[in-house]
């Protein structure tokens, strides 16, 4: 009999290190270690010059900058301060003119498995309207607007059209309460909230204005002006009479003219809040320059986008990972990307798996925990799916070593994704991410 021991011993642990094939390397928008470390070596030799010419490059200039990163009150980094920009017009009116304009930017499939597409002509002209649509109810540059959406094209809309204009968007995730959302609306000072009258979510309408009515009705959200209300579904709400109207009503009739608003590049993009479960929700600003920087330049080195790719991030937009790879991400790149409303498990464990197939989906971003309970839900019901190649994680939660992401050493998960994005070079110096 053996001795028993108190160590504790992890199955965890994975050392396989899966090489891309040649022609994956040569192909790759960083093509080997090589030419990584050839990357590394450029930002080491000159920071500042690095990253200004990767913002000129990448990024669409109102007015250029002339300063590239000011250090002088740490940690409150500035990023190229002096130039000016617009988000929405750098994830939309610059591909105007070009192939990108009639290309899908959106693959919507809802939760009961309609799919609706729009181009990125399309997508402008929406994000436009209601841009115009904010601005007529008297939401200008520097107001902050709660977003409480479900994920469709309207929350996408939603969020383009706030920085459109200038404001301040600050999306609470459609699962918090509506204590959650008062105590978010109180802390931005929001002037509006944008939200829906129910969402779909596994066949089943959940209420999302009922939870806005009741978190203003708690009190302390005297500045709340305008609630406007997507008709998600048929079913009625709610509508308090002077407060509340319905998106595509104040919509109606708007141009699909509305030029940006053009800001300093550290003009805050959004807020967002911790989840709150160690103590009260704290609000974190990013800055529109150095933020859509990172998102853009992520897409290329993290994901090695192609022009003919198919990107699926699976994060819903109320949290950072939607924010950068649904919102604003694949949309500077001039991707196409799937939107799915729903849950992976709905009507069955395989839903995830029929959307690829389905829709041609090349790149395919979840977190480790979907998959693994995914593998769950496979062996309890014995359905069987082809193996998936993602950007995410494999089943196995084995290590990928492709040269094609700059990170040596580590996989592309949510947390490993939302650790790249922090302000932090392996230096020790800044990155134009979150500041």
């Amino acid at each position: 009999m053996s001795t028993p021991s108190s160590a504790i011993e992890s199955t965890l642990v994975e050392n396989r290190v899966f090489e891309p094939s040649a022609a994956t390397v040569k192909a790759a928008r960083i093509a080997g270690m090589d030419a990584y470390n050839a990357l590394c070596a450029e930002a080491e030799q000159d920071f500042e010059g690095f990253w200004a010419k990767r913002a000129r490059e990448t990024l669409t200039w109102h007015k250029p900058f002339t300063k590239v990163l000011d250090e002088s009150n740490k940690p409150f980094f500035k990023w190229f301060e002096d130039g000016e920009l617009n988000a929405s017009y750098n994830c939309l009116d610059r591909h105007m003119g070009t192939p990108v304009e009639n290309k899908t930017a959106i693959i919507f499939e809802a939760d009961g498995g309609e799919v609706t597409k729009v181009t990125y002509r399309e997508l402008l002209n929406k994000v436009s309207q209601f841009a115009n649509a904010l601005k007529a109810r008297g939401v200008k540059k520097g107001d902050r607007v709660v977003i409480y959406m479900p994920m469709t094209i309207e929350g996408v809309v939603a969020m383009q059209a706030c920085a459109r204009i200038g404001a301040t968007h600050s999306v609470v995730f459609g699962g918090f309460s509506a204590k959650a959302l008062q105590e978010r609306i109180q802390d931005a000072g929001a002037v509006a909230v944008i939200t829906a009258n129910y969402q779909l979510r596994g066949g089943k309408e959940l209420p999302l204005k009922a939870i806005v009515d009741e978190g203003i009705a708690m009190g302390g959200c005297e500045c709340i002006k305008d609630v406007i209300v997507f008709q998600r579904t048929p079913t009625a709400c709610n509508m308090v009479a002077g407060r509340d109207s319905l998106m595509h009503e104040v919509m109606a009739g708007q141009s699909t003219d509305c030029p940006a608003e053009m800001v300093s590049a550290e003009h805050p993009l959004f807020v967002l809040y911790t989840s709150g479960s160690t103590g009260k929700p704290k609000g974190v600003q990013h800055s529109t320059g150095g933020y859509l920087l990172w998102a853009n330049m992520t897409m290329n080195w993290t994901f090695d986008l192609k022009d003919s790719d198919i990107f699926w991030c699976t994060a819903d937009i109320g949290w950072i990972t939607g924010h950068s790879y649904v919102a604003y991400g694949p949309l500077a790149a001039g991707a196409t990307q799937i939107v799915f409303e729903g849950v992976p498990t709905y009507p069955d464990a395989g839903r995830f798996w029929q959307m690829i197939e389905r829709h041609k989906c090349t790149i395919f971003y979840t977190a480790p925990t979907a998959i693994r309970s995914l593998i769950k839900a496979a062996k309890a019901t014995r359905r069987c799916t082809r193996p998936v190649r993602t950007s995410a994680a494999c089943a196995s939660s084995a290590r990928w070593a492709s040269p094609s992401t700059p990170k040596p050493g580590c996989g592309t998960t949510s947390t490993s994704v939302a650790s790249a994005a922090r302000s932090w070079t392996p230096s020790g110096r800044p990155k134009p991410a979150v500041t």
